[in-house]
């Protein structure tokens, strides 16, 4: 899931409040044939509820998913499902229906979801996988696009080596890490020194889109401090099936304490002063 938030820095713009009178949803049609295209070998099957509107959005994310896929090859590998769905709604209900996700619950400034009809952990299959894009994703730029299909094509890379109890803040974080492109953190960020939580990401508006900032500086904290081969493992630690609590996935991951890494993303943080 990610939140789009109206910020230059974060090369993110806000979500349209626009409702369009599209067809209703049909029922799971992104388990009928559709339109396959093949990026780098990869197939995508590109599934329009809303006509011409989401046609064009579709469009643009057939130029831009090539590169989404590469952004979550080059931090996760390439041993993940090669074929890729994506769901693309013109009304909350559509969005609601097709994302299981109560409807008019607080979804405004969410851009798109990725999910999955049920997930085998201990033999590392998922079906029903898809990629969901809110009825606003049609106003987004190119920038914001490319940035929304990454985030949620790691979820989708992901899906089968997460545990359903994972800290939802560090696959958000991790999300953003590869989705995301540098940029500087804010000066008032060392205002705040605690971890990221999942209490944060809850509230919609501008409190989830400050949640998720702070959950991809502290990845990029542990990408700068540890390297991507600390992040992937502290992922690995402390979201996949069977992971312990985060204090011990960190000490397993970077080989410090929990405190000695607070202590290093408070510094982290304030260097951007």
């Amino acid at each position: 899931m990610l939140v789009i938030q109206a910020a230059a820095a974060s090369a993110m713009i806000a979500l349209s409040s626009a409702r369009t009178g599209a067809p209703a949803a049909q029922s799971a049609p992104w388990a009928e044939p559709g339109v396959s295209v093949l990026a780098d070998g990869t197939s995508v099957r590109l599934v329009s509820m809303g006509g011409p509107r989401t046609d064009a959005l579709l469009t643009r994310v057939r130029a831009e998913i090539g590169d989404a896929v590469g952004a979550v090859e080059r931090f996760w590998g390439t041993d993940w499902t090669r074929e890729i769905v994506l769901v693309a709604t013109a009304t909350d209900a559509q969005f609601a229906a097709a994302a299981r996700l109560e409807p008019l619950h607080g979804w405004a400034d969410i851009a798109a979801v990725a999910v999955a009809d049920e997930v085998d952990l201990v033999n590392r299959e998922s079906t029903g996988q898809r990629i969901v894009l809110a009825p606003g994703a049609s106003a987004m730029g190119d920038a914001a696009l490319r940035i929304v299909l990454a985030h949620e094509l790691f979820h989708l890379a992901a899906r089968n080596d997460t545990a359903l109890d994972a800290p939802r803040w560090l696959t958000e974080g991790v999300a953003d890490f590869v989705a995301r492109p540098t940029a500087p953190v804010p000066a008032d960020a060392a205002a705040n020194t605690a971890l990221p939580s999942d209490a944060e990401l809850d509230q919609p508006g501008p409190a989830r889109s400050a949640g998720y900032d702070r959950a991809w500086w502290f990845a990029r904290f542990v990408s700068d401090t540890y390297g991507q081969d600390g992040l992937r493992l502290l992922y690995a630690r402390a979201c996949g099936p069977g992971h312990g609590d985060f204090g011990t996935a960190v000490r397993q991951a970077l080989g410090a304490d929990l405190p000695e890494v607070a202590r290093r993303w408070a510094s982290w943080l304030a260097g951007w002063r």
